[in-house]
């Protein structure tokens, strides 16, 4: 009974959100209240979602403020003179621009925001590509492939998520990967080089001069995304400096993690925007993507605390165990690395981490596994490598739209590529011990 539950809840789950009948949010809480309902566990329904919601507060509140401290390191202008300088140093060499653009979406997506990483990258590099008769189908899968890598960060909405879901902290996730994560996006460049190449043979016929106003007036697009001016001098050091420090404490879990971007938003706040008007006024402006992601991830702290403590979800996975060949279970990271991008192409990020990917963890540790293994092996492409290739996400649109490139054009050009780069971190995060064999 139990079982069958399960499965209609999460099933329930994932038509609503795939098929866009109702917002995440309206189906993370509704779900589990009618799967309480039907259980008979109406009584039970309040404890069991309050302690949901308080497994992912620290999720959060970190979610919270880091959406606002790189919101305002955004328009304070600390990414705008890095880009325009590589923008300005890319010169007239396909190879040099293919490399350049991997650098400026690399940069771009620290904010974890993919629209706003696309806004940046393509308005900037669009012009050089269209002067040095580039493909701008070029454009598009570097860009995907440095911002989804770029997406793993523990800021970022898959780690987000996978840490909601399993109710465990970002970092117990993202460190162990991030050896992989570098040598993904060494393996990025690598692809922006090969893609260069690529273009430098095809237009091999003559060069193409790029006269210096075109240069200016891509770093110029590049740094019109801001709506703020750029911070410089002492105050441009002073962000670049607060930035490396919160990193830098992040990581070593010297302090809790939504504490750091807390007090790292204050002194951002208060050092760029004076004025406590100004200050309203960017909290104003981000605190809508912020609170949109913070309800969603209380909302999945209801859907998992209910399916968690009803036994819904230990029901099964033990009846998950009992069927799947222990053979496969024992391998299930290995197995969830190799799937994880194609995974983007079928499901969105809310449906696969709160909806199936609990699921796969506790079958992972029935079997003497590790569910945390899942997770990190779920992260190398379920929607880091793959969302930008995937229809699902509105910010694949975006991508296309401001290149003006047709979707399945841009998804045969780039998901061989993303794929191989996920494969590249599966075999990085098996020979160090992210995931075991």
């Amino acid at each position: 009974m139990l079982t069958l539950l399960a499965i209609g809840t999460v099933a329930a789950l994932l038509v609503l959100i795939l098929f866009r009948i109702t917002s995440v949010l309206v189906a993370l809480t509704l779900v589990p209240l009618a799967a309480a309902l039907i259980g008979g566990f109406a009584g039970s329904f309040g404890a069991w979602a309050m302690e949901g919601i308080r497994g992912v507060t620290p999720v959060a509140a970190l979610l919270a403020f880091a959406v606002i401290y790189f919101g305002v390191m955004n328009d304070a202008g600390l990414f705008a003179p890095i880009i325009r300088a590589l923008v300005g140093v890319v010169g007239t060499d396909p190879v040099r621009i293919a490399l350049g653009t991997a650098a400026v979406a690399s940069v771009a997506h620290l904010d974890g925001a993919g629209a706003s990483t696309f806004m940046v990258t393509v308005p900037a590099m669009l012009p050089l590509y269209d002067r040095a008769r580039m493909s701008a189908l070029s454009l598009t899968c570097i860009t995907a492939l440095a911002a989804g890598t770029m997406n793993m960060l523990p800021w970022g909405g898959p780690t987000t998520r996978a840490a909601t879901a399993l109710q465990v902290s970002a970092t117990q996730l993202f460190v162990p990967v991030i050896p992989a994560m570098l040598v993904g996006m060494a393996g990025v460049f690598g692809c922006a080089m090969h893609i260069g190449q690529h273009e430098r043979r095809r237009i091999a016929r003559g060069p193409v001069l790029l006269d210096s106003e075109a240069v200016a007036d891509s770093a110029e697009s590049a740094a019109a995304v801001h709506d703020q001016a750029t911070r410089t001098g002492m105050l441009w050091y002073f962000n670049a400096v607060l930035t490396a420090l919160t990193l830098a404490v992040l990581f070593t879990e010297l302090v809790p993690l939504a504490l750091v971007f807390m007090i790292a938003s204050a002194i951002a706040l208060v050092v760029n925007y004076p004025s406590s008007q100004l200050q309203r006024e960017r909290l104003t402006s981000h605190g809508e993507a912020a609170m949109l992601m913070v309800t969603t991830i209380f909302a999945a702290g209801v859907f998992t605390g209910v399916l968690t403590k009803s036994g819904m979800l230990a029901s099964v996975t033990s009846d998950l165990v009992a069927v799947l060949p222990p053979l496969a279970l024992r391998h299930l990271p290995i197995i969830m690395a190799a799937l994880s991008m194609p995974l983007s192409l079928v499901f969105d990020p809310d449906s696969f981490y709160f909806g199936l990917l609990p699921v796969l963890s506790q079958a992972a540790e029935a079997s003497g596994g590790s569910g945390i293994e899942v997770a990190r092996a779920a992260l190398l492409g379920q929607m880091t490598t793959g969302f930008p290739v995937s229809p699902l996400t509105p910010a694949t649109f975006l991508l296309v739209g401001l290149a003006n490139v047709d979707l399945a054009d841009h998804q045969r050009r780039t998901i061989p590529y993303a794929f191989g780069v996920t494969l590249l971190m599966a075999l990085a995060a098996v020979a160090t011990g992210a995931l075991r064999l």
